[in-house]
């Protein structure tokens, strides 16, 4: 294997904006030589997202810098769940082309369970990567256990995304050695250099928003939807108020989604002046949200990760989650990088943003975050997915 590029295969189920900067990134290193497949060309048109409840059409370049393939489909690929699109020559792209591995996101569709089942009769290793972490109880998450090992039975390594995605895999018992440390991670220089460039004008994008100098901002940037829990952030904010805080802080939503007049009722019978509703940012408008913020949080009751908070972080701001995000364990260091709440805590999430609120605790967490998301990037993410490669490979030549 020292004589040539590893080929590797991806499947997945259309373009990610978080995703693309990595196969790029991948893309250029000397010892991978990566093809893509995708299921859909959904994203890279402009589309209704179920979760923002609005059209989408992403601001950042989504299928440049690295070799890619849309596979044909029988029916239309306007939709993507379990059983849609159902697409075709999976095979005929991974037979006989000298491929080292086919690594798929995830087992929720059905093209990537005959993935693997097209991988497993030409002898080519299987790489999982996917979101799933320990969440719920009750005899259908047994059920579902059940079905999960069979699956993870025929995959031979796990790129772990984090810690609770790692410990999902062991308590399926999947072996630590089959597991790959490929953290989720957005592109850091990104994010880090439109918000270094977004503070030389801060002050002005604050007036432009009706924002006092002086005041500190509290941000929550994602959707409008049950799971993210922003009434709980919402409720938290108003308990600030009542309590007196002063001055009280802007409390910015950016996003959109099913909960959104809700939260607009709310906010218009409290009173309150201070709460701005901003609609859905793109890709490219996110670093000067961030920049202008003094605390991010992000309360949700189910969130397999939370790619925000990379974001966010690289801003260098501090980050306040629930102990239901899946990048808590890993991104917020406890009283340095931010907070970590029960869910649907309230009095403690006032309390909490009301702490980091209070003198230089924002910037020394600020910096802090911004130290922390540094150490978790895509140079993490090739290091992870070459031991896999070079284990599968190991493996093979002792066979």
């Amino acid at each position: 294997m020292k004589n040539r590029a590893y080929k590797l295969a991806y499947l997945v189920s259309h373009p990610i904006q978080y995703q693309a900067p990595l196969l790029r990134y991948l893309s250029a290193q000397p010892d991978i030589d990566l093809t893509v497949f995708f299921l859909s060309d959904l994203s890279t048109r402009p589309h209704i997202d179920r979760g923002f409840g609005t059209a989408i059409d992403w601001d950042v370049p989504l299928l440049d810098g690295y070799r890619h393939h849309f596979l044909p489909s029988i029916y239309s690929t306007d939709r993507l769940n379990f059983a849609e699109p159902v697409v075709r020559g999976l095979r005929s792209h991974l037979a006989g082309k000298g491929f080292d591995a086919l690594w798929i996101h995830g087992w929720y569709h059905q093209a990537n369970l005959r993935a693997i089942r097209v991988a497993r009769s030409i002898g080519l290793p299987v790489f999982m990567r996917g979101e799933s972490l320990l969440h719920g109880s009750g005899w259908k998450q047994r059920v579902k256990g059940i079905l999960q090992r069979r699956v993870l039975e025929s995959v031979d390594a796990f790129l772990a995304i984090g810690t609770r995605n790692r410990e999902f895999y062991l308590h399926h018992g999947v072996s630590s050695d089959r597991i790959f440390d490929v953290p989720y991670a957005v592109d850091n220089d990104f994010f880090r250099e439109r918000a270094d460039i977004a503070s030389e004008s801060r002050e002005e994008w604050r007036a432009s928003l009706g924002l006092e100098p002086g005041r500190s901002v509290i941000l929550y940037a994602s959707k409008f939807i049950e799971r993210k829990r922003p009434y709980d952030l919402l409720r938290a904010y108003i308990s600030l108020a009542q309590r007196g805080e002063s001055p009280l802080p802007y409390l910015l939503f950016a996003g959109d989604g099913e909960e959104r007049k809700g939260l607009e009722a709310m906010a218009a019978e409290s009173g309150l002046n201070s709460i701005r509703f901003l609609g859905f940012r793109n890709q490219t408008e996110l670093p000067r949200l961030f920049d202008l913020c003094d605390v991010f949080v992000l309360p949700s009751s189910y969130e397999p990760w939370g790619l925000v908070l990379n974001e966010v972080m690289n801003a260098g701001r501090p980050i306040i989650t629930s102990d239901c995000v899946g990048a808590a364990p890993d991104l917020v260091l406890e009283g340095k990088t931010g907070f970590t709440v029960p869910v649907g805590d309230t009095t403690l999430l006032a309390a909490r943003i009301h702490e980091v609120l209070q003198g230089d605790c924002a910037e020394r967490m600020g910096a802090a975050a911004r130290a922390r998301i540094a150490e978790w990037g895509f140079e993490e993410d090739y290091r992870g997915i070459r031991k896999a490669l070079d284990s599968v490979a190991s493996s093979r030549v002792a066979a």
